[in-house]
């Protein structure tokens, strides 16, 4: 229950930061200049594969030995992963600075609002703000090793939200893009450095240091977790290269719509996510122990909540979307109720595969689902531009539409073997619920209480 808790208070507190910006932003910023920073703030994005595959899987192995009493091995898969992640950012820190040095991104980007020296300036900080966030997330497994990840999650959601409101705050201000960029990196870095002094406070075994650091836990944690970056690059790929894709096919200008109306419509997405964080570990137990039966109705059950859910939500953002959007940015956005069903369309279709694909990523079999979604996802960047370019923005929706068909095309049937499971009888138990949540047993229900109580 508190799992569920805190991963609704981290969702919520992501799509309340994605909403609100937007109207902030479009108060005090041209459209135009928006734009340029949702550009600039997209290139960093792909610096989070970098060492999230690692965090990731460093989480999973100290929880195992924590578990098993055995707080040095533990200690020792920190303090290898602290000193890699360390590293990787040091140099991908440096590698960006010289870079910076010779490359234009006035130029390369096609900026107008923004001189080529912000525009630099901007790219490094929140560059160095995504290679912070790689350490915050060890951190956040050191809690989770102990089985306090409900604390470690609403610990780091209100790190996020409070670094969100010193940009607010920036912008608000009208300090321009270059100092919104600075205040929004120092509150992450002091963010990071609240964040260390508690994990010392609270978890009494982790030491910082490298006494206990081995190359053999790299090595054996490397194959998994590359394996596992492949999704953070995926995400980025879907979320931030389209929007390159839009920005070279159709200006900043479009960026801004299509991102705008995006937003909206994965705000359906949230609910999505909290279904498969709660779902996850159970699903892992069932298999664990051998349940194959438990662990397919489980499975169905997942994928109905979640495409009942989703389905719900879309309805209501088809009705009322174009109205909201119109209002939400102060009329700067024109309603396109055409591109907002097509990106809810594909919400839809991700809403079935995504909950389908718990199952696969909680009994570590993901790698086939990993090559095939940073495939899906690089070839709609490209589809995207084309679609684009002779379409318009309804092109550049088909395009995120196409991924998310590839991947429940792949996904489910893989997630089917898994369970033991035929597409037919899975297809059939999406439509039907369990007796003692159909109306006529609710109402009895209700009834029975009320004659109990009346008695």
């Amino acid at each position: 229950m508190l799992s569920f808790l805190s991963s609704s208070v981290s969702r919520f507190a992501s799509t309340g930061i994605q909403f609100v910006q937007v109207p902030v932003f479009l108060h005090f910023w041209s459209v135009g200049l928006y734009g340029e920073w949702l550009i600039l703030n997209s290139l960093p994005t792909y610096l989070a594969f970098s060492s999230t595959g690692f965090g990731t899987v460093a989480g999973n192995k100290m929880a195992m030995l924590y578990a098993s009493g055995d707080e040095e091995g533990s200690l020792r898969v920190f303090q290898s992963c602290w000193w890699l992640i360390v590293a990787v950012c040091g140099i991908v820190t440096m590698a960006i600075a010289g870079a910076l040095l010779f490359i234009s991104p006035h130029h390369w980007l096609n900026l107008r609002d923004l001189s080529d020296h912000d525009a630099r300036w901007i790219l490094f900080m929140l560059s160095l703000c995504i290679l912070v966030g790689q350490l915050e997330q060890l951190l956040q497994s050191a809690y989770r090793a102990v089985g306090r990840y409900p604390f470690g999650t609403l610990i780091k959601s209100l790190l996020s939200i409070a670094a969100f409101a010193c940009t607010m705050i920036s912008v608000a201000a009208r300090r321009g893009p270059m100092m919104t960029a600075f205040a929004y990196v120092l509150a992450n870095l002091v963010g990071t450095l609240v964040l260390i002094i508690m994990v010392m406070r609270d978890l009494k075994w982790v030491k910082f240091g490298w006494d206990h650091a081995s190359r053999k836990e790299i090595r054996e944690l490397a194959g998994p977790a590359i394996a596992y970056m492949a999704f953070p690059v995926g995400v980025a790929l879907n979320l931030q290269g389209t929007l390159l894709a839009v920005s070279y096919a159709l200006g900043p200008v479009a960026v801004v719509v299509f991102s705008t109306a995006r937003t909206f419509s994965r705000g359906a997405l949230q609910m999505v996510q909290m279904v498969n964080s709660t779902f996850e570990p159970e699903l892992a137990l069932s298999f664990g122990s051998g349940k194959i039966e438990t662990t397919r109705t489980l499975h169905r059950r997942s994928c109905q909540l979640a495409l009942g859910v989703c389905t719900v939500i879309v309805a209501g953002c088809l009705l009322v979307g174009p109205y909201v959007v119109t209002k939400w940015t102060g009329h700067h956005i024109p309603p396109d109720r055409t591109l907002l069903a097509i990106l809810l369309a594909g919400v839809m279709v991700y809403s079935l595969w995504a909950t389908s694909s718990t199952l696969i990523s909680s009994v570590n079999r993901h790698q086939g689902m990993a090559a095939v979604y940073l495939s899906a996802t690089a070839a709609t960047c490209l589809a995207c531009f084309w679609l684009a370019k002779h379409i318009g923005l309804h092109g550049a929706a088909a395009g995120l539409l196409l991924a998310e068909v590839c991947m429940m095309i792949y996904v489910v049937p893989a997630s089917l073997r898994i369970a033991q499971d035929t597409f037919w009888e899975f297809a059939a138990s999406l439509l039907s619920y369990p007796a003692s949540l159909r109306p006529s047993a609710l109402l009895a229900n209700v009834r029975a209480r009320r004659n109990a109580q009346t008695n």
